[in-house]
């Protein structure tokens, strides 16, 4: 379908006859969209076969996309590819209504409280995963921080039970599941390739593995601090309980939020950081000087690291797990003297926003202290950062994924010195969460400084 307004968004040139832009798309979204950016500015059209698209570029376009109420800006629309993965009466599979109260129940899990409880968790699943590389190796960093960060949001998010499973088969289940979230399937979410028979035998591994929790709970009369429970006692406005398999789905939606995204960005963190030693060194001074009193991580004190904040909020930056947030529109769109009709999907990429030289000046360098007082590059403008998303449907997990990240880096790099190529790899595009193209295998030494925990 072609726009049809009485002044078209600019559309970008190179289309195909059926295709659009569909191949340079899939060879390197990213580098189409720039070229959008560069050619027509905050708002460019393009085809991806019979699917119209708008790019909104800058935070003044970021401003009005994420400012759109639902009724002109839908995302259910778009995000149906989750449901095989988190399963029917759940997130986009619902009413908004009723999708705002299920994210409702996840606010006492990002509490202080919580919160202080999943600091010292954190701390300690970074320390097992430590003791267990030895003094000496090398790893497949983004494996590696994938295995880490399920063990975390686990013991965190699904309770102790789960995390107990995920070396005897939650984690390969896992791990197919995450698989399924391709870019082939937000176009064909139900298409039975390989890919998605595994994630739909999967999820159903995953779920009959929360059932017997729930199950032996409820016979046992457990009732542990954590978010399942939470979900087993939780009640609509209406007053009704939440199913099993409701409880199932939330809990799928939670982990993906708390994991996922976290995962791909603990991964490009270390990798940006094997070419800034004299960054490294700066974090390490933060840390002796941190923890000499204390010798024991907890909330307050990896609050206050601001300078791995810097190192993690420039990965963010340079490598936005989510390389595309995407809308339907529903009701015309007015921006900047153009329309952008009914039946468009509306997007925001924070992999092209977030290297505008009028926003982050020189935007290719990794350069951590853009973040720090007095550049404040972010704070130019409320939507100049957008990794996490913006306005209603901005990730609630930021601050735990920033936690996480912030222990993570903690231990390991208290631990080891870490050696590799310090060129940083290409973008994996095939994957809907963008991590690298992998393997990316690194090297480790154990430290001979002290440990600055005692």
């Amino acid at each position: 379908m072609a726009l049809q307004t009485a002044q078209d968004v600019p559309e970008l040139a190179g289309g195909w006859p059926l295709l659009g832009h569909l191949r340079d798309f899939g060879r390197n979204p990213i580098s189409m969209l720039s070229r959008g950016w560069r050619e027509h500015g905050e708002l460019v059209r393009f085809r991806l076969g019979p699917k119209d698209c708008v790019l909104f570029t800058g935070p003044e376009a970021h401003d009005a996309y994420f400012r759109a109420p639902e009724e002109q800006l839908d995302a259910k629309a778009v995000y149906q590819f989750t449901v095989p993965i988190f399963g029917r009466g759940v997130a986009y599979d619902v009413a908004p209504e009723i999708m705002d109260e299920q994210l409702g129940f996840l606010y006492p899990a990002l509490r202080d409280s919580a919160m202080r409880r999943f600091a010292r968790l954190m701390f300690e699943e970074a320390s097992l995963f430590a003791d267990g590389l030895g003094d000496e190796g090398e790893i497949d960093l983004p494996r590696a921080m994938n295995e880490l960060t399920v063990r975390i949001a686990s013991r965190c998010l699904l309770g102790q039970e789960v995390r107990d499973q995920v070396d005897t088969g939650f984690a390969d289940a896992y791990h197919d599941l995450q698989n399924g979230l391709n870019t082939l399937g937000f176009f064909l979410p139900r298409l039975p390739t390989p890919a998605h028979r595994s994630r739909d035998r999967a999820r159903r591994r995953v779920v009959d593995l929360f059932s017997r929790i729930m199950s032996d709970r409820r016979r046992s009369g457990a009732r542990p601090d954590d978010f399942m429970q939470t979900l087993m006692e939780a009640r609509y406005r209406d007053g009704r309980a939440l199913t099993d398999d409701e409880i199932s789905g939330i809990l799928l939606t939670v982990l993906f939020a708390g994991q996922h995204t976290s995962a791909v960005l603990a991964t490009w963190t270390g990798l940006e950081l094997l070419g800034a030693p004299s960054y490294v060194a700066r974090i390490r001074d933060e840390m002796r000087e941190m923890y000499r009193e204390t010798g024991a991580v907890g909330l307050a004190a990896l609050k206050q690291q601001v300078a791995l904040e810097y190192a993690v909020r420039e990965c963010e930056r340079l490598h936005p797990p989510l390389i595309l947030l995407i809308r339907k529109v529903l009701q015309p769109m007015e921006y900047a003297g153009r329309t952008v009709p009914a039946g468009t999907l509306a997007m925001v990429s924070p992999a092209v926003s977030h290297r505008l030289p009028e926003v982050f000046a020189d935007p290719e360098r990794f350069a951590p202290e853009r973040f720090a007082p007095p550049a404040n590059e972010d704070r130019q403008h409320h939507y100049a950062l957008i990794g996490f998303g913006g306005g209603k449907h901005r990730c609630m997990g930021k601050h735990f994924a920033y936690l996480q990240l912030k222990a993570i880096w903690t231990v390991l790099l208290d631990r080891f010195d870490f050696s590799g190529d310090t060129e940083v790899p290409a973008p994996d595009y095939g994957s809907w969460v963008t991590g690298p193209e992998t393997p990316r295998n690194v090297r480790y030494r154990r430290r001979t400084e002290a440990s600055v925990f005692r």
